[in-house]
């Protein structure tokens, strides 16, 4: 099954997050996660989506959508992320060729930048409706995301 990229706008959300270089470990961003969701909870905030985001190179961070307001201490801190433009597709990582996948985010990428449409790509992200370790309908539903910006 050919998977459905579609254009949208991310909205800006507010979240707790943490940052670290490295290399790619489903265990270090699994355990960031966890500390961070041990943050909101000890603080009894509600939070929404679970994101990962690939700002740079060999560079990591986990955010947690913050329902409730507060204030960073330690390795957490609050920010906003900003809207923005994605490239975003949903999928089951246990039913996709994730090299497949994302080769074909990046064929799309390329053939909408020869159209003009989109002027370059930021970061990559994933976001889940909750955790993904514990809870199989947020893993299931994986929405991977290229941040685009649109030509003028």
């Amino acid at each position: 099954m050919e998977p459905r990229f579609s254009i949208k706008t991310f909205p800006s959300i507010r979240v707790a997050c943490a940052r670290w270089s490295g290399p790619h470990k489903d265990s270090r961003i699994r355990s960031e996660f966890e500390r961070v969701a041990k943050w909101a909870q000890v603080r009894e905030l509600r939070i929404g989506r679970w994101i990962l985001l690939e700002p740079g190179h060999r560079l990591w961070e986990v955010c947690l959508e913050l329902k409730s307001p507060a204030k960073g201490d330690g390795r957490v801190r609050v920010r906003t992320l900003p809207a923005a433009t994605v490239l975003s597709v949903v999928f089951n990582p246990e039913e996709v060729d994730l090299s497949a996948l994302w080769k074909t985010a990046m064929n799309r990428v390329r053939r909408l930048r020869d159209q003009g449409k989109i002027a370059r790509v930021g970061m990559y992200r994933e976001v889940y409706h909750g955790n993904p370790w514990t809870d199989a309908k947020a893993w299931a539903r994986t929405n991977g995301q290229v941040v685009v910006y649109r030509a003028k």
